[in-house]
């Protein structure tokens, strides 16, 4: 009998079914694994089974016995733990205060110093080693997860959902979370892990099941498949994983940068008197742990922080120039963070795909704006970078990470940019939208676009680039040919030891 067995589960949104008789049943101790493309279903059925949302139809059985989830705390009640992709935490109280709001506990005090021996007792049994008192605000994105696990075995977590959880996280985080995986396996929990990751998925799983448009295509073991046949389960064809680039010798230099230091938002110094350049045709990619400097080299080139050095487009100085200076050089920006940089949650999509070029002749007349043109720029948007929803007028909240950030790509791709900045532009997304971006990045590079391409994956850095430089606490350590690059010197680089 399984711990949890969901039965026919059927969702379905205004213009969209998103689960269609969806059955599958999770066991403890063992790491269950859902796939499938962007908008396959796999986040409503989870949050269907933690309560966020009501099916149309099915059931859900807990140890043999029907049970009804209709809000998190019934499903915590059943032994149910969800760590969301994008974190529930208060950023300005500390780590223990946040355990401390989401209980559900009698009485009018709170013993805080017990709570936080508890939390220290679980860290230390599970591998998840975190600051009871230390502001959310001060921890990195692994120490953030580690709190939200933390929180759902404080509430007695049997099953725990981890939806995208290794998207932000560095290769060193992402092991430190499998060795915490494996301790609650260890302790006989469950473990129901959604990832795009062909490598992650094939390491951490015991069971995998592959959801199509809503639907089960089937279960297999890790053992029994390889990424190619999961590939091909989850989008119906065959995926190439390797991306083919013309052999045109790249152009002039369009983007230089010189002695560029800038500062995070807390005033530590971040960017150390970086230099580079990128030119017409090439891409240039840069390897490095995240959190040395990729964010501020970004925000000082799109004028979003002030900095010193020189920063050049073309023939024009651009150092802290205002951003639509910056985007007006022919520049398209594929943001780290597509939520808070990339688009207005509460927007329509058609708006989505206009914040920067609204302005633009082409859809003004007079003072006012060309709605038609502007509807017909958005569906072409939608179709070819195959954005899954129902209209142009849903709000981009209303799609899925994955979608979210194919919207983000198209836009800015579609502006045929001189310099793109391309800052994990598939972080998210399914084998199948990975391929078709990473093509379309190609594409643009060989029609003689610059591209600056930023990735904590070295398979996409080795995969793109004509160039790769290596940044190290905010400067670039190394720089060489992809051809002369291998995975043992990017790595040396990349743990700060010059070669």
């Amino acid at each position: 009998m399984s711990f949890i067995e969901m039965q026919g589960i059927t969702k379905i949104y205004p213009g969209t079914i998103a689960c269609n008789k969806v059955s599958v049943s999770f066991d403890r101790g063992e790491v269950h694994t859902l796939l499938g493309e962007n908008g396959a279903g796999k986040t409503t059925l989870m949050k269907v089974l933690y309560g966020l949302a009501k099916p149309d139809e099915g059931k859900i059985f807990v140890n043999g016995q029907e049970k009804r989830i209709d809000s998190p705390k019934d499903a915590i009640e059943a032994g149910i733990g969800m760590v969301h992709q994008h974190f529930m935490l208060i950023p300005t109280i500390t780590v223990v205060e946040n355990v401390i709001l989401s209980l559900n506990e009698n009485g009018l005090f709170i013993d805080k110093k017990k709570v936080a021996e508890r939390l220290l007792e679980l860290a230390d049994r599970y591998g998840l080693k975190v600051d009871p008192y230390a502001k959310v605000s001060t921890l990195t994105v692994g120490q953030q997860q580690r709190v939200e696990i933390l929180k759902a075995l404080y509430r007695n977590c049997e099953l725990l959902i981890l939806d995208e959880p290794t998207a932000v996280l560095t290769p060193q985080e992402t092991e430190e979370l499998f060795v915490a995986v494996r301790n609650l396996l260890a302790e006989d929990k469950g473990v129901i892990f959604i990832s795009h990751k062909m490598n992650e998925v094939m390491e951490i799983s015991n069971k995998i099941t592959v959801l199509h448009l809503g639907e089960v295509v089937g279960s297999v073991k890790p053992e029994d498949t390889d990424a190619r046949g999961l590939a091909k389960m989850m989008v119906g064809r065959e995926i190439k994983f390797e991306i083919e680039k013309s052999d045109k010798p790249a152009g002039d230099v369009v983007l230089d940068i010189k002695d560029l230091c800038a500062k995070d938002a807390r005033g530590v110094q971040t960017v150390n008197n970086l230099s580079l350049s990128v030119r017409a045709g090439e891409i240039y990619g840069v390897a490095g742990v995240d959190g040395n400097g990729q964010s501020e080299l970004i925000k000082s080139i799109t004028g979003l922080c002030k900095c010193t050095g020189k920063v050049t487009i073309g023939d024009k100085d651009v150092t802290n120039a205002h951003p639509r200076t910056v985007l007006d050089c022919g520049v398209a920006h594929i943001p780290e963070d597509r939520q808070a940089r990339g688009m207005i949650m509460k927007a329509s999509i058609r708006d989505n795909l206009i914040l920067d070029t609204f302005y633009n002749e082409e859809y003004q007349n007079g003072p006012f704006l060309k709605w038609a043109k502007l509807d017909e720029h958005a569906r072409y948007i939608v179709e070819n970078y195959n954005v899954k929803t129902p209209d142009i007028f849903h709000t981009g909240d209303s799609l899925s990470g994955g979608n979210q950030q194919k919207m983000v790509v198209g836009r800015e791709l579609d502006k045929n940019p001189k310099l793109l900045l391309a800052v994990h532009p598939v972080r998210g997304v399914d084998v199948g939208a990975t391929e078709f971006i990473h093509e379309q990045i190609v594409a643009a590079r060989d029609a003689g676009c610059a591209v600056l391409l930023i990735s904590t994956e070295l398979d996409e850095i080795f995969a793109l680039s004509d160039r790769i430089g290596v940044i190290y606490e905010g400067e670039i350590l190394g720089e060489m040919d992809r051809k002369d690059a291998n995975i043992e010197n990017i790595g040396m680089l990349m743990a700060g030891n010059r070669i």
